[in-house]
């Protein structure tokens, strides 16, 4: 086989990996996300300290190593940067960070989201990042308010149920 097309260099190491992208926005936080990021960052160091400890010659087990500090990196940069936003138990009847609103769609079907940071978002799970189009027409609407959502696909309306804050 040729060799032509194959990338050599003096250690055999595969490429520097490139840093985790930041949206440049406020890492506005819940409890519940903060608490993730920290379990998270502890996960991280646990790992690669197992790692390091095995000291291998392995190119794969180096690469793993450098994947593990490049998120080890991000999320503690993402925990130093965390601004802990916590409207647990309010009461304004308003959307702002934190909320659970439900709301229902133009074909009457009701759908529950939670206002997050930018880590915590799950949309299978019904969370938001507060950065995101349906938040950004959610947020400052109260139950009974009729908005419009934006989408790729077209505009949906919306018409807010409930905003509810969760006690922690």
């Amino acid at each position: 086989m040729s060799r032509a097309f194959v990338k050599e260099d003096a250690n055999n190491e595969p490429e520097d990996l490139p840093g985790r992208q930041l949206s440049g926005l406020p890492n506005y936080v819940t409890p519940q996300g903060r608490t993730a990021l920290q379990n998270r960052v502890a996960e991280l160091s646990a790992a690669r300290r197992s790692l390091a400890a095995e000291r291998s010659e392995d190119p794969f087990q180096r690469q793993r190593l450098r994947l593990l500090e490049r998120d080890l990196s991000y999320y503690e940069n993402r925990l130093k940067s965390a601004r802990l936003v916590d409207n647990s138990g309010c009461d304004t009847g308003e959307v702002r960070f934190g909320a659970v609103v439900t709301v229902r769609d133009d074909t009457g079907t009701p759908q529950e989201f939670v206002i997050v940071g930018e880590d915590e978002a799950d949309a299978a799970a019904g969370k938001i990042s507060w950065a995101s189009p349906l938040a950004s027409a959610l947020l400052g609407a109260r139950a009974g308010a009729r908005l419009s959502w934006k989408r790729e696909s077209g505009e949906t309306r919306l018409e807010v149920i409930s905003v509810s804050y969760p006690k922690n």
